[in-house]
């Protein structure tokens, strides 16, 4: 059972903008991918809270620099994207689930796709 309540706008949105006209699970991926990519304003500084799991029982929250999305074939079965501690280099990138993601203070349009895509996960919807 969803999570959430539907929200008219998402859905018009998710429906009309970011799977319109796909036919299948990789090109509903897909057009996440691209609607993200195209809208989510990186860098951006984020809080990544990875979620417990049994070789960590205790979710840990980090801050992080959200330097862009993961290559696209990574993405065909969650959202990732390509993150850096603050202090970090180049080197030090790491792949995070971007339902771990918190963004903070960041624009609109960031903050507005970052909220549909966790609309999709609590509504229970799959690619």
């Amino acid at each position: 059972m969803p999570s959430v309540e539907p929200d008219e706008i998402r859905e018009h949105r998710i429906k009309t903008e970011i799977i319109v006209d796909a036919e299948d699970k990789e090109e509903r991926a897909l057009g996440w991918y691209d609607y993200l990519d195209d809208t989510l304003n990186f860098p951006f500084f984020a809080k990544w809270t990875k979620k417990a799991r049994k070789t960590s029982p205790t979710p840990q929250t980090k801050q992080v620099e959200v330097l862009g999305m993961a290559p696209d074939d990574e993405c065909l079965k969650d959202m990732f994207v390509e993150v850096v501690y603050p202090d970090g280099k180049d080197e030090d990138v790491f792949t995070a689930r971007l339902s771990e993601i918190e963004a903070i203070d960041t624009d609109s349009d960031t903050l507005e796709a970052l909220a549909d895509w966790q609309y999709w996960l609590a509504r229970g919807y799959k690619f």
